[in-house]
């Protein structure tokens, strides 16, 4: 379950918006974009098949098929956008939080087919350890940072905010890099207070980052909400609860050994954070990439849509509030086992209705584009 959210959703939904941010943000070109996304893609989505059947079936030659697939896939990506980020002459700190977030997938890549490998093959290593390591750049190194940077820009962009202060977007990304590196520590040296030492900082710079994004949010001029806005919000929400809850957690050892907190980080992390800050860039991106397409057909001004029309606002809002009641209802199912079945159809439901929300925009996009081609015959 968490692969098919990390990889299938996540990763997916990360790795495109990559394609497009570069050029919009960075001024970098990516080589041959369509056939890098080409290949990556379908590299990507089988290899996420075979490790989560691999994972649920106990089958070690799903696992062994699937590392091929992400170190090509993932490795062919790595190298084409990090060339992409170090020849652009441009500087600033979300080109740096790229750059670190490409820096951190390939470590949590790395570290994820020696995980698998060592599952499959019985390696002798240390498995948790390597596991709470591999989670750490993934969520890290790679998920968190690339938000954070993309966030620089586009929270301004968007919602029409001020800017991030510069004390934040200097220190947030090498902070976050340097403490991941810290906690990997814990391969190599046996402690228990380390752990601790390592994740109360961290922990503190993700409610730093979270608030101040709320704190943005709540002083913008424009005060109508849209669902990009809100999502954010729900995402923001949940990281600094994902923070209180962690300290906790970390301090109050006996907390701490209760299965069950485990499983609230994670929903707070996977669900809470990134699902709700994806789903809601996906609202921002598709539309104005369906408007960007349409205007390049050499369409005039008034045949091209507002980007407002591709996917309709009441079918996001929603989808948006869909997606709040089964995030509180996965939390709720924390410590309500009777309420899991209900917060997982909820759950389902919700990602289905944002997957058809994304249909009905390409569908959109086709039937604006074929009355364009069909005016241009007329004339």
């Amino acid at each position: 379950m968490t692969h098919l959210i990390a990889l299938g959703f996540m990763l997916q939904g990360m790795c495109g918006a990559l394609f497009q941010f570069i050029p919009v943000a960075v001024g970098g070109n990516v080589w041959r974009p369509k056939l890098v996304a080409n290949t990556v893609q379908p590299l990507l989505l089988l290899g996420t098949l075979l490790l989560v059947a691999g994972l649920s079936y106990s089958r070690p030659e799903l696992l062994s098929a699937a590392v091929p697939m992400f170190l090509l896939g993932l490795g062919g990506f790595v190298v084409a956008v990090a060339m992409a980020l170090w020849r652009t002459p441009a500087t600033g700190m979300t080109l740096w939080a790229m750059r670190m977030a490409i820096g951190g997938l390939a470590m949590t890549v790395l570290l994820g087919s020696l995980l698998a490998e060592a599952v499959a093959h019985g390696l002798s290593l240390p498995i948790i350890e390597l596991t709470n390591v591999h989670l750490a750049w993934g969520m890290g190194g790679w998920a968190l940072m690339l938000l954070a940077g993309v966030s620089y820009h586009v929270v301004p962009m968007f919602q029409l905010t001020k800017p991030y202060p510069d004390w934040l977007t200097r220190w947030f990304g090498p902070a976050l890099l340097l403490l991941v590196i810290a906690w990997s520590s814990q391969l190599f040296f046996d402690s228990t207070w380390l752990p601790v030492a390592i994740a109360i900082p961290l922990l503190v710079i993700l409610s730093v980052y979270a608030g101040a994004t709320l704190w943005l949010q709540y002083t913008r001029r424009r005060k109508i909400h849209d669902a990009t806005s809100l999502y954010f919000r729900v995402a923001m929400l949940s990281m600094l609860t994902f923070s209180f809850s962690g300290a906790v957690f970390f301090l109050f050892p006996t907390f701490g050994v209760d299965p069950r907190f485990a499983v609230w980080l994670g929903v707070l992390a996977f669900a809470g954070v990134f699902v709700s800050a994806i789903s809601g860039m996906m609202y921002k991106i598709v539309p104005f990439l369906n408007w960007l397409h349409l205007q390049r057909l050499g369409a005039p001004m008034s045949a091209v849509p507002n980007m407002k029309k591709m996917i309709p606002a009441e079918a996001m809002t929603g989808q948006l509030r869909l997606h709040v009641l089964a995030l509180c209802l996965l939390l709720a199912a924390v410590w309500q086992p009777n309420l899991a079945r209900l917060a997982g159809v909820a759950f389902a439901a919700s990602c289905a209705w944002l997957g058809w929300n994304l249909i009905g925009a390409i569908r959109n996009y086709q039937k604006f584009r074929d009355q364009i081609r069909a005016n241009a015959l007329h004339h």
